[in-house]
């Protein structure tokens, strides 16, 4: 096999590659079609607000004003073009993140290991699979060691199936399931061991592909502020159909004018159904995800980015996302005591038992590491001993992976210098005390090693070797005759800015556990310079005695646990939930899948995370960094904030353009808004929501304050009021302009032009008001927002348009106005905006929460 012989060589070249991308298309499978802007006029060819408007300029044709009609049809078009372009954008950002939340795969080109998407993979690559990994094509094996493959996506069988090589492929089965077939499965998951396969189908090529089955989706909208959003509008909808339906009969008995009171009914029912609670919450939303990925951090499920801001416990790994995961051997140590510190060994400066501990340590890795662990026993073999440790005179035999309930693994060589195998191990130092069968007195002098070093925040790995018999390997590592060779601690310094995200999440509400596989020596010298509060740690053999009662007794005050297992995490997680906590829960590992599900928000590692992992999670980290979490929880706090003030913004302006709308009804009076005007206020409402809003600095006590409790509504009635109390506030000072200028003799259009220039202005002192819940006066005006002063010209160039171009005034029925005319309504927006901060801080802090 050609291809085989290539792959072993180096895998494809990037030329080639690119090439069969080209002829082939992406490795995936059929997605629900991207929204065209087509279709997007459709959906909004169906909503409410566009139907009233098309209801109104229906009118107007029969009432003989065409100018009115076309004008009416125009608004819509602008409406139209308005939600497209931001649906677009929408729809853009969401195809973005899909691409981002597609499996990865490790593959070899050039020579060297390459992480791509897997949508890149290609015919004739050679993929490098790990446990963990999800198989991103159809492949052949071409090694496989301890290789076993969960098959069940196309097999429906839950067991793993062995996998080994085949001299003669082409004669092999070619279906999923089975054991000891020379082949995997895209959508199959490696269980245990690794091996390399050279990549035969993708896409809909692939077995997976053939039967149908689809990707799914990154969810656009959270099913929670999506029901709340949708009975909100449906309540509005109603009283705004009753509203207007009343409004009509009220017109047409006491004016007689029935026409003209259908027109006075649609104008009502615009102002009254807020249907930018839709957009608003789909922008924010995918722009909120967008922006969280900025800071790579990848939101899988955008419900997460509502839960973010309420969660209570952040449970850490420490190896990686506390420390940098840049592993470097630092001390060596054998049974007898002797200890050889990293930086003193050297090919000149070792003894014959030190090189044989590192010997070892390196030929009970990976030929070719991709553990951060690995890599470190390697490099330092490479250093120390005048020969390579893997210098191609041994081959790899077999492989006996880490099992839960032994934490060791072995790698079988045959040496060209022995006739005997040579057997090497590595792993916890317990496990590897009890494969060497060490006595009492041995394995107490291990522990005392094993804690000398932890104190000094090592992560320590035991070694042991044995020689065996080429005629039948044991089934099991424990058959093995071990020989305990020494310990080796490893060196993983702390993240530079976690003790900074530690302190925040402090001031923040947020408590920190720190939950790993070390030693508890180890776990408190680590925890101690992140600046967690270290009482106690408890470790993974308490959490297994402890019955539920008592270990929720334990985590409501311990926040280092060491040497625990993915399944103990699973009832940590379990305990914390029981205790009324929000759990945020990070995990890399095939075995955290299920503390990751079962966590409110499950964090997968991006970088060394596997694929299971990812897929359990509702957020990625894409570069494994804990001040990335902390990052991602300040960045949902300012989401959430943002919407409830656009949500803020939207009930408040609603209150004076129905005000307006109802007034002359029910007094007799002008009328002061029809379709025209309130289509035109809604032309302003939109960009405002889903641009100024969405792109708002966060609140200054973002991170100094408590959590949100998890089942707080997003619509509160502190919220609710407030929003009423600045629309009435408004509607008020307006009122009572309209009416002074009617009693004073002003013309019917010269106070419609009045009173309409005041509500434009008064909305703008709504958008100040709501940009902060508590920042002060000043900052209302002087907070840096590139959208808000573009959007501001924008109005106020229109505004001058329609005041002074006859056309366009005549279009709304505007009258002349004078400067002292327009010093009222800029008086008018300025006394809401100043009263309404004055009274902001007595409502600002219960609209946090």
């Amino acid at each position: 096999m050609s291809e085989v012989q290539r792959g072993r060589a180096g895998g494809l070249s990037e030329t080639e590659a690119r090439a069969r991308l080209a002829a082939d298309g992406p490795n995936e499978l059929p997605r629900p079609e991207r929204r065209s802007p087509l279709r997007i006029v459709v959906d909004v060819l169906r909503e409410p607000m566009l139907l009233l408007l098309l209801c109104g300029g229906l009118i107007y044709l029969v009432l003989g004003d065409l100018k009115e009609a076309l004008i009416l049809l125009a608004f819509g078009a602008m409406s139209i073009v308005i939600t497209v372009v931001q649906e677009t954008r929408t729809e853009r950002v969401l195809e973005a993140l899909r691409d981002l939340t597609s499996p990865r795969a490790l593959v070899v080109r050039d020579g060297a290991r390459r992480r791509i998407a897997g949508r890149e993979v290609v015919q004739g690559d050679l993929l490098v699979l790990g446990e963990g990994d999800r198989v991103p094509a159809d492949a052949a094996l071409v090694e496989a060691r301890d290789l076993q493959v969960d098959e069940s996506l196309l097999t429906g069988e839950s067991m793993p199936v062995r996998k080994k090589t085949s001299d003669n492929i082409g004669a092999a089965g070619h279906r999923p399931g089975g054991e000891d077939q020379p082949f995997v499965y895209s959508g199959s998951l490696v269980v245990r061991g690794e091996g390399l396969a050279l990549v035969e189908a993708t896409g809909p090529r692939s077995e997976i592909g053939k039967i149908g089955l689809s990707l799914r989706g990154l969810q656009a909208e959270p099913p929670r502020l999506q029901q709340q959003t949708a009975r909100l509008v449906r309540l509005c909808f109603l009283g705004g159909a009753i509203v207007s339906l009343a409004a009509i009969v009220l017109y047409g008995v006491s004016r007689g004018d029935w026409l003209q009171a259908l027109l006075a009914g649609v104008a009502i029912g615009m102002s009254m159904l807020p249907e930018e609670f839709g957009v608003v919450l789909t922008v924010f939303m995918a722009m909120g995800a967008w922006r969280i990925s900025q800071a790579r951090v990848l939101t899988r499920r955008a419900a997460a980015i509502e839960v973010l801001g309420s969660a209570t416990v952040l449970c850490t790994d420490k190896t990686g996302t506390l420390t940098q995961n840049q592993m470097s051997v630092a001390e060596l140590r054998l049974l007898d005591g002797a200890r050889l510190r990293a930086q003193a060994a050297g090919p000149d400066r070792i003894g014959t038992e030190f090189a044989e501990l590192a010997r070892c340590g390196a030929l009970a890795s990976s030929p070719e590491p991709f553990d951060p662990m690995e890599k470190a026993l390697h490099a330092f073999a490479r250093d120390v001993l005048r020969d390579d440790a893997m210098d191609g005179g041994q081959t790899l035999v077999r492989t006996y992976g880490l099992r839960p309930e032994l934490l060791a693994m072995t790698q079988v060589w045959r040496t060209s210098a022995a006739a005997e195998l040579v057997a090497c191990a590595k792993g916890a130092p317990e496990a590897i005390a009890r494969l060497c069968r060490l006595d009492e007195a041995d394995r107490q002098a291990v522990q005392a090693a094993v804690g000398a070093m932890a104190k000094d925040g090592l992560r320590v790995l035991g070694v042991a070797v044995a020689a065996c018999d080429d005629a039948a390997l044991p089934a099991s590592q424990e058959a093995f005759v071990f020989r305990f060779v020494g310990l080796v601690g490893l060196a993983d310094p702390l993240r530079p800015h976690v003790p900074e995200a530690v302190r925040e999440c402090r001031s923040a509400g947020i408590r920190v556990i720190m939950i790993t596989g070390d030693y508890p020596a180890t776990a408190m010298a680590i925890a101690g310079q992140a600046g967690l509060d270290v009482n106690e740690v408890v470790t993974g053999e308490q959490v297994k005695l402890a019955d539920d009662t008592e270990l929720e007794a334990l985590v409501r005050k311990v926040n280092v646990f060491a040497r625990v297992l993915p399944e103990q995490k699973l009832r940590i997680v379990q305990a914390l939930k029981r205790g009324g906590e929000i759990v945020a829960m990070t995990g890399d590992g095939v075995n955290d899948a299920p503390s990751l599900k079962a966590a409110h928000i499950g964090i997968a590692m991006g970088g060394r995370g596997t694929d299971v992992a990812r897929e359990a999670s509702a957020i990625v980290l894409l570069d494994d960094d804990f001040s990335s979490i902390v990052a991602s929880i300040r960045l949902g706090r300012r989401i959430y904030d943002n919407l409830r003030k656009a949500m803020a913004f939207i009930f408040a302006v609603h209150v004076p353009i129905a005000g307006l709308a109802l007034l002359p009804l029910v007094f007799g009076l002008p009328l002061v808004l029809g379709p025209v005007h309130i289509a035109f206020l809604e032309l302003i409402i939109d960009p405002v929501c889903s641009l100024v809003f969405e792109a708002e600095r966060e609140e200054r006590d973002v991170m100094k304050r408590p959590p949100r409790r998890a089942d707080a509504e997003l619509f509160s009635w502190p919220l609710i009021a407030w929003s009423v109390l600045q629309g009435a506030m408004a509607f008020a000072l307006i009122a009572v302009i309209f009416l002074a200028a009617l009693r004073s003799g002003i013309p019917p259009d010269e106070a419609r032009t009045l009173a309409f220039i005041a509500l434009v202005v008064c909305v703008l002192a709504l958008v100040l008001v709501n940009r902060s819940f508590s920042a002060s006066f000043l900052s209302a005006f002087f907070r840096p927002n590139a959208a808000l002063l573009w959007i501001f010209l924008a109005i106020a160039l229109v505004l001058a348009t329609a005041l002074f171009w006859p056309p366009a005034s005549g279009l709304f029925r505007f009258g002349p106005l004078h400067l002292d005319d327009l010093m009222i309504t800029l008086g008018a927006g300025l006394l809401v905006l100043t009263a309404l901060e004055l009274l902001k801080p007595l409502w600002g802090r219960r609209l946090r929460f």
